[in-house]
């Protein structure tokens, strides 16, 4: 079979050995130094550092604000997706600009936003402290953040997808006397199912692995708003390096799960578009 391109074989080969080197300096290296660090003192040291009781909270508050960020991100960006690709109204361009935001502003920009907004000094502090309620170095300024950060990825999937897939098949469905949330359920939804798991996955390992925005509204305690990302830095500063490495592993086990359910859904979505032609 010729090759589609002009270049010899030494500079395929020279570009393709320069890829992989990358990639190992970069990506292999860094996660079994990782796993090295973490298992250097057996399984046994390892799971203690697990098992730990901060370790522990942090784990459960990561998990926490995932699953309240990812929902709301799904509805999100469904509803989004739905208003962009099939309607027309004023401040459309303005809407997939704000969208596009979190992608251009620093994480940490993102959390000094809900401290000038909530905190105590912050423009409604003196009302939340009036009525004992707490945003900023608590569990809702985390969940807050994250939300922050995450609700693009869900939205960027699917704009591209329902605009490219049109609304024939919906208003078929609506001629035929399906009713709206019949159209969504039994139409829509089936269509933009692998794109909508995409982002899901997306928004989800960002996350857990939110870093920046957290780190500015959390307060950085001990046992009650530390997440993951947040647990590991206390940890390599004390030089608990064994524990450090042990949770980092955790987020490292994460990425490379999302990395695969990625390409799986890329391959499936790439099959299911040659199909349909």
């Amino acid at each position: 079979m010729s090759s589609s391109t002009t270049e010899s074989r030494l500079v395929r080969r020279l570009l393709i050995g320069i890829a992989l080197a990358f990639l190992s300096f970069n990506l292999l290296l860094p996660l079994f130094a990782v796993f090295s660090e973490a298992l250097r003192e057996g399984w046994q040291g390892y799971q203690a550092a697990i098992i730990e009781p901060d370790a522990l909270a942090a784990i459960r508050l990561t998990l926490l604000a995932a699953a309240i960020a990812v929902p709301f991100n799904i509805v999100f960006g469904v509803c989004a997706a739905w208003a962009i690709a099939r309607f027309e109204f004023p401040g459309k361009s303005l809407l997939i600009t704000l969208i596009d935001l979190p992608f251009s502003v620093s994480p940490v920009i993102a959390g000094l936003i809900y401290v000038l907004l909530f905190g105590a000094h912050g423009w409604f502090g003196p009302w939340l402290d009036e009525h004992d309620i707490q945003i900023v170095f608590a569990v809702p300024g985390i969940v807050l953040a994250t939300i922050f950060v995450t609700f693009p990825f869900v939205a960027r999937e699917l704009i591209p997808l329902m605009q490219e897939q049109g609304n024939d098949e919906e208003e078929a469905a609506l001629s035929l006397g399906a009713s709206g949330w019949q159209t969504f359920w039994r139409v829509t939804l089936p269509n933009i199912r692998w794109g909508l798991l995409y982002g899901v996955l997306l928004c989800n390992a960002r996350a857990m692995g939110e870093f920046g925005a957290v780190s500015v509204v959390s307060g950085h305690i001990r046992g009650l708003t530390n997440t993951m990302p947040l647990h590991v830095e206390i940890l390599y500063n004390e030089y608990n390096f064994i524990a450090a490495f042990a949770v980092a592993s955790l987020l490292a086990l994460l990425a490379l799960v999302t990395l695969v359910a990625k390409s799986l859904l890329e391959w499936r979505f790439g099959r299911k578009a040659v199909a349909g032609h």
